[in-house]
């Protein structure tokens, strides 16, 4: 749900970074009514020090995060009710400060949900922290290598001491839940707010033994996790098929490998090699052939998409408004390669609430899910099902680069192709 952007500004002979925000932000900007122009967003004297912006985004309940170039982690961002900047004593975080986490390490990535965060450290460690149904139990579920769906599913209702809950009464539970935030000083003192509803301070992410995590994803109420090895783990709510575990699993407490590279027939199981140091390879490792492993993930309100090493987009979860584009509307309970888009080497992908867009290698546009806001840019307001290439006249002689999606937007990075005489 990235709202912002980054820009590189010239200022005389040198080059300042800038975060501009827009939209209704009550509290991460003193004016509280929706800011319809972007506005820039100062660094506090606290976090500049020489140091500047790198990268950014945002959360569903009104707050931000972002990555300075040292590699430290800013958040800003609150109401009285909602806000998830520190998650913790209500009050507002309008300027934009270090958040403290238990490490040193510099963060690479940084993921924001509707109301939980997750950070990747240069060491391959992952935090997270915010709405406790999205924090994982220390015990991973699930070996490292590609084992059946349908054993990854059982295993997510007794091994990990899931919970089956009535979606109805999640519903009424969510209602009531309040969202707030805290000063970096309540956050160190382990200060807790909405009671059993959220955890203050980050968590570490255990996935195995070895494993570096090199992103992570947030969605409505779940988290992907994706290891250098290509694999992909997940944990959260799961109901609507978006955890890929092969059935409606309505919490999955702890870490679950997804098993994604059988969906596009890879078959393959890999043997893992555990080196002193802690450092983890594979067999195949040296020589592995394109479409065995994933190289990027997205999250989207209920759904979730990934892209392999060899382009391929697969898709998985709710799928009312067709953001999975296997052409229905059907809940995909396990991870799908999008068919109509087979011959297609697809680069990066961004979910949004109901819709899903991806970029191809040779920088083409294509959209699908819920376009109620016009999120997909096709020109109309009607629903796609299937991946449409977005070929109006806008995007004409560009090459896109990188896409993100909100709820109800999409924002597209491009850049103009000219020719020379």
């Amino acid at each position: 749900m990235n709202g912002n952007i980054v820009g590189k500004v010239p200022i005389g002979e040198c080059k300042a970074t800038v975060v501009y925000m827009s939209g209704y932000l009550p509290g991460a900007a003193s004016e509280k009514s929706p800011i319809l122009s972007p506005v820039p967003v100062r660094l506090s004297a606290a976090v500049h020090g020489g140091d500047s912006w790198k990268d950014v985004c945002g959360g569903g309940c009104g707050f931000a995060m972002a990555i300075s170039e040292k590699g430290r982690l800013i958040t800003w961002g609150s109401t009285d009710d909602e806000g998830q900047s520190y998650v913790a004593s209500g009050k507002h975080g309008e300027t934009p400060e270090p958040f403290p986490l238990p490490t040193e390490a510099p963060v690479v990535q940084a993921s924001s949900g509707w109301a939980h965060c997750a950070v990747v450290t240069e060491t391959g460690e992952a935090f997270t922290w915010g709405w406790k149904e999205c924090i994982p139990s220390k015990d991973p579920v699930g070996k490292q290598q590609s084992g059946s769906s349908e054993q990854a599913s059982q295993g997510s209702n007794a091994a990990s001491g899931t919970t089956l809950q009535n979606e109805n009464q999640k519903v009424g539970e969510e209602s009531v839940k309040r969202r707030r935030v805290s000063t970096a000083k309540d956050e160190t003192e382990g200060h807790t707010s909405g009671g059993d509803f959220f955890a203050t301070t980050p968590s570490l992410v255990s996935v195995g033994l070895g494993v570096r995590i090199t992103s992570v994803a947030t969605g409505g109420r779940h988290t992907l996790a994706l290891s250098d090895l290509g694999q992909i783990w997940g944990w959260g709510y799961g109901g609507e098929g978006q955890l890929g575990l092969g059935s409606r699993i309505k919490m999955v407490s702890s870490p679950h490998l997804i098993p994604c590279l059988e969906s596009i027939g890879s078959g393959k199981e890999r043997s893992f090699i555990l080196h002193q140091g802690g450092t983890t390879t594979t067999s195949a490792q040296a020589s592995r052939e394109p479409g065995q492993y994933i190289k990027a993930i997205s999250c989207g309100g209920r759904h979730s998409a990934a892209i392999t090493d060899a382009g391929g987009l697969i898709t998985f979860g709710w799928g009312l408004y067709g953001q999975c584009g296997h052409g229905n509307t059907n809940d995909q309970l396990r991870p799908m390669a999008v068919s109509e888009v087979k011959s297609v080497r697809m680069e990066s992908v961004a979910a949004g609430l109901w819709h899903t867009i991806c970029i191809s290698s040779d920088g083409k546009v294509y959209a699908f899910g819920g376009n109620q806001f016009g999120q997909l840019g096709t020109g109309t307001d009607h629903a796609e099902i299937l991946p449409r290439l977005l070929d109006g006249q806008n995007l004409e002689g560009k090459h896109a680069k990188a896409v993100s999606c909100g709820a109800r937007h999409s924002a597209v990075l491009a850049v103009v192709l000219t020719r020379r005489n």
